[in-house]
């Protein structure tokens, strides 16, 4: 698949254009409800499962090397009760095939080169049996003088038809079905039935398999993680060789190139940027995550280029540890990246390294001077700042009035579009497997699925996301998104108006997907862009005043 190029922002006659930038690695490296939506972009009618190999180097959690013995049936048994069969004798006329359980530690071979289930016999017969103990009473046998059976309470009746759902939803091997299902059960705390699931759906995953089975490794992960209250832990570490600092950056690295997301964002905000300052001869950026100071390659580049000449330009930049650990040290490396670059660039360049938590950041850290006119930079970090849902301190609206403080010419928001933040436990499921999914779909159309670099890059820099999501409770959940409209009310509170994006802009971004393979789209609405895949909305960009 053609590789996309790097892209920069440049000055024209008629604004500022895009145009490939060189050696950007030189420089920097980028930072990383309702059921009726449960929909996949995946064109295939049926769910087939994967012939399984153990790659240890290709595991997910350690819950995955602890394989359940779960034999199991081929077809659905049918589940009736009449005067002359049980429950248990329509079930033993059923052939079966009898297969050994796989663990998660997958995943060599097409995933689609065994189209059969299978399931534990003699734990549906024990279940089986149960409950027509429960429903007959133990003489099961025994008629009333009209030859029918004893009428059953309306609540084994409901189990039964639970039992027989799920039996007839794995056979035909629905596994985003089996996901919800899962994921329903644990809402309730079923138990018994999340235990038959998670050994179902150990057998119908894989990393190296079509979007869904990928997804579905790290979701059945989650689960585990959830059920284990080991969500954290996981979340900080996903329990395989944790990957050095250079492996982890060429892992974002990649992901940055595959994908339009991160350059969405950048570009929308810088454009915005570029606007609202393009007479400006001293100017402030606050970037309250930083990362690896990619974002602002592209800007510094664009801005030397003013027919006017450049301005005198200082970033303050906000660190945070999973950019920290990824680049192996501090804000100085971004700050020396920068300034070198903005050296070849001959732009007057200053860097100011904010050295506390985002949540920590007072008007002092930043330094402000009165000549300067400052721009401010929300890009794909709100959504990691605690609310009033998790803590009195409500460090996402102290923040915001923080900025307002800084009397900014422009303020820009990238953020992920989806619902996560106070959604229960289902919904921010089904939120979560919609969004990933088309995430994991796009990624399928670069990367062939048994590529090292594709499943390094979902493991380590969308697995943790997911894990986070789905595992995580409170203070540890850290993943917690908002859709545009509730933003545009916190940006509201705090005092700002919207600061339309210009049609150059949009302009910029067409280009700039044009060298990307696959179904993405880009929207214009209410003065802001939404880049998304197939019908599925994934970005965000806006910007305020």
């Amino acid at each position: 698949m053609q590789t996309p190029q790097n892209h920069k922002i440049s000055y024209g006659s008629g604004g500022f254009y895009v145009e490939p930038v060189q050696n950007l690695d030189s420089y920097c490296i980028p930072s990383s409800e309702n059921i009726d939506n449960y929909s996949s972009s995946d064109n295939s009618s049926q769910t087939t499962y994967p012939s399984v190999q153990t790659l240890e180097q290709y595991c997910t959690l350690e819950s995955a090397s602890t394989g359940n013995s779960f034999p199991s049936q081929n077809s659905p048994p049918a589940l009736s009760f009449s005067s002359n069969n049980s429950l248990l004798s329509k079930l033993e006329s059923n052939s079966y095939v009898l297969r050994p359980q796989h663990s998660l530690e997958i995943a060599s071979g097409s995933p689609e080169d065994d189209s059969y289930l299978t399931h534990d016999l003699d734990g549906l017969t024990h279940k089986i049996r149960e409950l027509e103990t429960a429903m007959l009473g133990p003489n099961a046998d025994m008629l009333d003088i009209y030859g029918t059976v004893i009428p059953e309470p309306d609540s084994f009746l409901l189990e039964a038809e639970k039992w027989k759902k799920m039996m007839e939803i794995s056979c035909r091997g629905d596994l985003k079905e089996m996901l919800y299902m899962c994921a329903k059960a644990m809402a309730v705390n079923d138990m018994e039935t999340t235990d038959w699931l998670v050994s179902e759906l150990r057998k119908m995953v894989s990393i190296s398999g079509n979007p869904i089975q990928r997804l579905g490794a790290y979701i059945l992960e989650s689960f585990v993680a959830r059920i284990g209250a080991s969500g954290s832990t996981i979340y900080k570490s996903l329990k395989c060789s944790e990957p050095t600092g250079n492996e982890l950056l060429s892992y974002m690295n990649v992901l940055y190139e595959i994908c339009p997301y991160f350059k969405f964002g950048y570009m929308s905000a810088n454009g915005a940027i570029a606007e609202a300052l393009r007479e400006e001869s001293e100017v402030h950026i606050v970037d309250f995550q930083i990362g690896q100071g990619t974002q602002w390659v592209s800007l510094i580049q664009a801005l030397a280029r003013r027919p006017v000449g450049p301005p005198k330009i200082r970033i303050s930049g906000v660190d945070d540890s999973y950019s920290a650990y990824a680049r192996r040290g501090g804000l100085d490396i971004v700050g020396k990246r920068l300034s070198a670059l903005a050296q070849s660039c001959h732009v007057p360049f200053e860097f100011n390294a904010v050295r506390v938590p985002v949540t920590e950041v007072q008007l002092e850290d930043l330094e402000l001077r009165p000549y300067e006119a400052v721009a401010v930079n929300f890009a794909i970090s709100l959504h990691h700042v605690p609310d009033e849902s998790v803590n009195s301190h409500n460090h996402r609206d102290r923040l915001l009035r923080l900025a307002k403080q800084l009397s900014p010419k422009v303020v820009t928001l990238v953020e992920q579009e989806f619902s996560t933040n106070n959604a229960p436990f289902l919904q921010r499921f089904v939120e979560t497997m919609n969004y990933y999914l088309a995430v994991f779909e796009s990624i399928d159309t670069v990367l062939p699925r048994e590529h090292k670099e594709r499943i390094n890059v979902e493991q380590h820099c969308l697995a943790r996301e997911v894990v986070n999501l789905i595992a995580c409770e409170g203070e540890e959940r850290v993943e917690r998104h908002e859709l545009l409209n509730k933003w545009r009310m916190r940006f509201t509170k705090a005092g700002f108006t919207p600061y339309p994006l210009s049609s150059v802009i949009n302009s910029s971004i067409k280009d700039l997907l044009q060298s990307y393979h696959g179904h993405y789209t880009l929207e214009e609405r209410d003065g802001a862009l939404f880049l998304g895949w197939m019908n599925q909305v994934l970005v965000a960009s806006c910007a305020w005043r």
